[in-house]
């Protein structure tokens, strides 16, 4: 019935004026009336619900992590993250009467399809109650807007990037998530793919005690490899930040680029990521590798800020921050959440290097352990090399898509 409805008349229905069906002002038809109604987000108490959900639904979750908000009302905001340069995105919000049920954004990231060639929409900081009829009307709305916007398929989740938190938990819902991973109940997944949502992709998360020592062979060739290119490992120079930020952005976006998710960050998209991270980072678990004094590969691992954050109860002020700043100096946990090696440099072992780098530098420093985060599932190259350092495959997400 939704494709006989023009877009334009949707728009305009109000939702208890039509019998039968639910509609909302600038929205999409989801079902019958006993569906609960979908809202779009202008702001006000809807952004507001929006953003408080999460706090709602996991409220009995041991291991659920409530971000500070006010972090996560800047990365909605159209204005204050630069993402919205070249994107753009619709938040809906589906309530049982006045109750907030469930969640979802529509996003385009339009560097995305113009480096692919393609129309893909994203679905993300999906949330709801389980109820297979809230699903629906959700991710209905998140699609028709996509499908009204000209794209051809969606996928998802991200939130709103996959550089951000990507993907539904699968496996390990036995432990809290790393600083910048998705968590969420395990009938998530069963949910997307009863509204014909297919499996894309898996990411892999790893996780490497502190304790464990690699094998005999790894540390040859680790340092075989050192020796061959006449190897330089340095810590970040936090007296030249942004120079440094800017090797991280080329090295980055040149390793990733063949990658099915690439996208390009943008020089205020690496300096937002960067302000949110600076004041955790530990310079000396931030490394460079240097051939002939040019930074060729780099890994950034970071405490695990997730640690601290599950003890603010998603407010900084106005106690919140003595608890961040109390607690910050106890993390002795960690997640290297990005690597990336220049393609020259690729597949001659720079990676094995740069991970043994990270647990050695970190039992000086000393940290436990930590999660090595995330891998695509089928980047063999890489995850055997995490393997090989003793690492132990201990969370799966998984990335679904949908023609529209």
């Amino acid at each position: 019935m939704l494709e006989q409805i023009p877009a334009l008349i949707q728009k305009n229905i109000h939702r208890c004026g039509t019998k039968g069906f639910k509609f909302c002002p600038q929205t999409w038809y989801i079902g019958p009336m006993s569906v609960p109604a979908i809202y779009t987000v202008y702001g006000g108490e809807e952004m507001r619900d929006f953003i408080r959900l999460p706090f709602i639904l996991y409220k009995k979750d041991p291991f659920w992590v409530p971000q500070l908000i006010m972090d996560v009302k800047t990365t909605l905001n159209r204005k204050k993250n630069p993402f919205f340069s070249h994107a753009e995105a619709e938040y809906f919000i589906a309530r049982e009467g006045r109750e907030p049920v469930g969640r979802v954004a529509a996003i385009i990231d339009h560097n995305y399809n113009k480096y692919h060639e393609k129309k893909v929409g994203w679905f993300g900081f999906f949330e709801s109650v389980n109820d297979q009829d809230v699903a629906r009307g959700l991710l209905r709305a998140a699609c028709g807007w996509l499908r009204d916007k000209g794209m051809t398929e969606v996928f998802g989740p991200a939130s709103p990037t996959l550089n951000d938190e990507a993907g539904f938990l699968t496996e390990g819902y036995d432990s809290s998530p790393c600083i910048m991973m998705a968590y969420n109940p395990p009938y998530y997944p069963t949910l997307v793919e009863n509204e014909g949502f297919e499996k894309v992709k898996d990411l892999y998360a790893w996780y490497l005690s502190a304790k464990t020592d690699p094998n005999e062979r790894v540390v040859r060739v680790v340092e075989r490899i050192k020796k061959r290119y006449k190897m330089v490992i340095r810590p970040v120079d936090m007296k030249n930040f942004r120079a440094e930020l800017g090797r991280i952005k080329e090295i980055y976006n040149a390793a990733w680029e063949k990658n099915w998710d690439f996208a390009s960050m943008t020089e205020a998209e690496v300096d937002f990521m960067a302000e949110k991270l600076k004041p955790i980072i530990l310079p000396d678990m931030i490394q460079f590798i240097e051939v002939e004094g040019r930074p060729v590969a780099v890994s950034i691992v970071v405490p695990d800020i997730n640690r601290v954050l599950k003890k603010m109860g998603g407010r900084l002020l106005p106690f919140g921050i003595f608890k961040f700043l109390y607690y910050r100096k106890k993390i002795k946990e960690m997640r290297m959440f990005a690597m990336g090696v220049l393609p020259e440099y690729r597949g001659k072992g720079f990676d094995a290097v740069l991970n043994y780098a990270a647990l050695t530098k970190g039992r000086e420093v000393g940290v436990t352990g930590g999660e090595l985060s995330w891998t695509l599932e089928d980047n063999h190259l890489i995850n055997d090399s995490i393997a090989a350092m003793g690492a132990t495959l201990y969370k799966k997400y998984r990335v679904y898509r949908k023609d529209l």
